[in-house]
């Protein structure tokens, strides 16, 4: 427990510039409180005492207001941001330095048995309110833009955005003038189209 706190404290002050303390980190974010919860909930769980690790995540959520399954596998090294309204399911898997922001849900897609919720490999950030639902991988490195809605499997690396999420183009940004220049030709198609209806 010793070392998940050394590392808690690491991953929160290396990602959040707001931090001045280590006692800010220890009394002030939720974060670290609900994973401190999760990990002695998941154990039970593993150990077959499924009833008490359920009773510890529900204790969880009223406290913090982040919802994980006890059956859920979580890196210590996880940064839960703001944190409130996130919720992670039975058998969803996070790996090391993953980011996740507030509202965010990795769910499941129907009531079938066995995996049925995410994989997030490495270093992933998922953007506040996006969804990531059913038993896909999410590629290390990647990035979920806030409120996307992601369905498919993410090539590592990769940014999602949007509802449905899809990839937005690997290493090069969308520039406004670009946006401008699109837009006035989607405004010209629609002019020739119109024209040619009325013809």
């Amino acid at each position: 427990m010793f070392t998940f706190f050394l590392m808690q404290i690491k991953t929160i002050r290396l990602h959040d510039p707001a931090v001045r303390s280590v006692l800010e980190v220890l009394f002030c974010y939720p974060g670290l409180h609900a994973l401190m919860l999760h990990y002695p909930a998941n154990w039970l769980w593993r150990l077959g005492f499924c009833l008490l690790a359920r009773v510890i995540s529900n204790l969880n959520r009223f406290i913090t207001g982040i919802e994980i399954h006890p059956g859920a596998q979580v890196h210590p090294s996880c940064f839960i941001d703001h944190g409130m309204g996130i919720v992670i399911g039975e058998t969803a898997e996070i790996g090391e330095n993953v980011r996740i922001y507030h509202g965010v849900t990795l769910g499941g897609t129907g009531k079938d048995k066995g995996k049925r919720h995410p994989t997030v490999a490495a270093n992933v950030l998922i953007g506040a309110g996006a969804t990531v639902l059913g038993p896909i991988h999410v590629g290390e490195n990647s990035r979920i833009g806030a409120g996307a809605v992601v369905m498919h499997d993410v090539a590592p690396g990769t940014t999602m955005v949007g509802v449905p999420a899809v990839p937005v183009q690997r290493g090069r940004r969308i520039h406004r003038c670009e946006l401008s220049e699109l837009r006035s030709r989607v405004e010209n198609l629609e002019k020739l189209l119109e024209a040619k209806h009325e013809n």
